[in-house]
């Protein structure tokens, strides 16, 4: 009896340790620990997954990996993983649906597969930086691999945080600063002045200029075409008001391309296009009425 009752305390000793040496699986965001549940006969213990979802139904990001996620179908668990440079967009469990990392906060499940890089792309899809720091307003859009170059509006820089063109300040890339990029530095101003974001005119190109934020950080703007900044008025305006840059269209713009681009004319109507407009509003001439047929006793009535 006493070796029954030391064998049998030996093999809970060793079910213990085994339960506390197992590690712990992760769960997925949103999930309460689910309730183990017994396999039904007949289904294989390793491939039945049902405890792991947190609904029957869904798509659902994984606790650590960005770009990892499962789908529960009918509560079996598949793993899925998002192309290289996606990540999940957990918004809704009704969707399966992977996005750019701009889109989405990664900072709770940092962690994402191993990169694929391919010629200027550092994964596979996605927005990426050009390879050269000094070059701040071009950026490659890659698709499976394949990149394509893309060059910013002038004056403005690309963004890795947005995967956007953006003003160098708000970019806040290195080597990228206002003053670097632009080449202009704000005049000293007083906090009055500042505040009314001055404007100078560009030195070197009649049609731009650059208004200065808070009277400091640079930012440079342009005129519509055929118009020219006037230092005089800090405003647009037409070449022949702004003699310092009466010319500055001759060879681009004839003058009287810059006299319709000043007057244009009004334009004139399509009479057959107006009509049809009418038309379809539904301009309708009223019905002729005709006298409606009596009853047959008021005829009846009448011959009588």
């Amino acid at each position: 009896m006493a070796r029954h009752t030391h064998a049998a305390a030996l093999l809970l000793a060793l079910l213990t340790l085994a339960g506390a040496a197992a590690p712990p699986r992760k769960q997925r965001p949103g999930a309460a620990a689910p309730a183990a549940t017994p396999a039904p006969a007949g289904d294989d213990a390793d491939g039945d997954l049902t405890d792991e979802c947190p609904e029957p139904n869904g798509y659902f990001a994984d606790a650590y990996q960005c770009d990892k996620y499962y789908e529960c179908k009918n509560g079996k668990i598949t793993e899925k993983l998002c192309p290289d440079g996606m990540v999940f967009n957990d918004y809704s469990s009704e969707y399966e649906k992977c996005d750019l990392p701009f889109n989405i906060d990664c900072s709770k499940r940092p962690e994402k597969q191993t990169p694929k890089p391919s010629l200027h792309c550092e994964r596979q899809n996605g927005y990426f930086a050009h390879e050269e720091a000094n070059v701040c307003d071009k950026f490659y859009f890659c698709v499976d691999g394949k990149s394509n170059m893309i060059t910013c509006p002038s004056g403005l820089v690309y963004s890795e945080a947005t995967g956007t063109c953006t003003w160098p300040d708000e970019a806040k890339k290195k080597g990228c600063s206002s003053q670097e990029v632009l080449k202009f530095t704000c005049p000293n101003v007083t906090d009055e002045v500042g505040v009314t974001h001055p404007r100078y005119a560009d030195p070197e190109d009649c049609q731009y200029f650059y208004v200065c934020v808070n009277g400091k950080t640079p930012r440079r703007s342009g005129c519509k075409r055929g118009q020219v900044f006037s230092e005089s008025s800090k405003t647009c305006d037409w070449p022949r008001k702004v003699p310092e840059c009466k010319d500055w269209y001759k060879g681009v713009l004839t003058d009287q391309e810059l006299e319709e681009l000043e007057n244009p004319k009004p334009k004139k109507r399509d009479p057959a296009a107006t009509a049809a407009r009418h038309g379809s509003k539904g301009t309708r001439s009223r019905p002729k009425t005709t006298a409606a047929p009596k009853p047959a006793a008021e005829e009846d009535d009448e011959e009588q």
